[in-house]
């Protein structure tokens, strides 16, 4: 006979399997003491840059029975945003996760639809979803989780799918099954370390996070230090590299999901086009995107770096 613990993880696996979900993992609530001194260390080596949340909270973004009363399981799951087709390549470049809708309104969506199924089918169980936006160490949990290995780019890999996907938790109070790491596949490659034209990868598995091209365009809101000038690769928001030529990303399929697909106009947009554009074409074209983070100003900052 199975019991309801099992049961139980089997329920929330196949709905999140039927929610659109790439895997769904599980792990144990408890402090992840591997990551303190990981963590620590990053931020005192200053490799957040001008990213100050990330110094706040630091015990929430390791213990997550702080984020969560009574927590016993953090439900992780990856969603797939891989694109069937990619910009014309004379275009500046914009980081696949933001062709479609802001995944932070796709995934919550999402979550809170799986959270009520638990609710409805399990009974009261208190809990939260977090997207990407609350301390909460996505990757760390993906990994413990065994969804996939964190590789050299930080970035969390899995041998089927490669690296194209968003991570999102369901913290609840429920105690489940719980799953395993996976062993790490990288191997002697280097390839994410030498393809990055700013070096921000400044050993395997640790990422500067102030010499990140992704954090030069989105994050950075003075202007873009002049001695990375020319640096860029013509990447405008974001910046997809050390995923691009990472070997296990061969395997990337094409996501399924409506609403990560682009605005009919971007993948057609050229330089000219870019350089050329107006505040409401640009509101047209990301209205829903993440793109609007980096704002109207952000983006003509970074052209206009980009053409110098």
């Amino acid at each position: 006979m199975i019991n309801n613990t099992a049961k139980y993880t089997l329920k929330i696996k196949n709905e999140a399997k039927r929610l659109g979900f790439l895997s769904c993992g599980i792990s144990r609530a408890a402090f992840l003491e591997d990551e303190a001194p990981r963590l620590e260390k990053w931020l005192n080596q200053n490799m957040h840059g001008e990213m100050r949340y990330m110094e706040n909270h630091f015990d929430k973004r390791l213990d997550p029975t702080k984020l969560v009363e009574g927590s016993k399981s953090v439900v992780s799951l990856l969603l797939n945003y891989f694109p069937s087709e990619v910009q014309n390549s004379e275009s500046y470049k914009i980081s696949k996760y933001a062709y479609g809708t802001d995944y932070h309104f796709v995934i919550k969506d999402k979550l809170k639809s799986l959270l009520h199924f638990i609710q409805e089918e399990i009974g009261e169980v208190n809990g939260r979803a977090f997207v990407d936006s609350a301390p909460v160490l996505d990757k760390a949990w993906a990994a413990k989780s065994g969804l996939g290995w964190i590789g050299k780019h930080s970035n969390l890999l899995t041998q089927q799918v490669g690296s194209f996907y968003f991570i999102a938790e369901l913290i609840i109070d429920l105690e489940l099954e719980y799953d395993t790491p996976v062993t790490d596949h990288c191997g002697t490659c280097t390839a994410c370390i030498d393809a990055c034209p700013t070096e921000a990868i400044t050993e395997p598995y640790v990422v500067d996070g102030s010499k990140c091209i992704s954090y030069f365009t989105i994050e950075l809101k003075e202007n873009i230090p002049s001695e990375f000038k020319g640096q860029f690769n013509d990447w405008m928001f974001g910046c997809d590299i050390c995923q691009d030529v990472c070997p296990w990303n061969r395997f990337s399929k094409s996501h399924a999901e409506p609403l990560f697909n682009p605005h009919p106009e971007l993948l057609a947009m050229t330089k000219k086009d870019w350089e050329e554009i107006t505040e409401d074409t640009f509101k047209k074209v990301f209205k829903k995107s993440a793109v609007k983070r980096t704002k109207f100003s952000g983006l003509k900052r970074n052209i206009k770096f980009l053409k110098e």
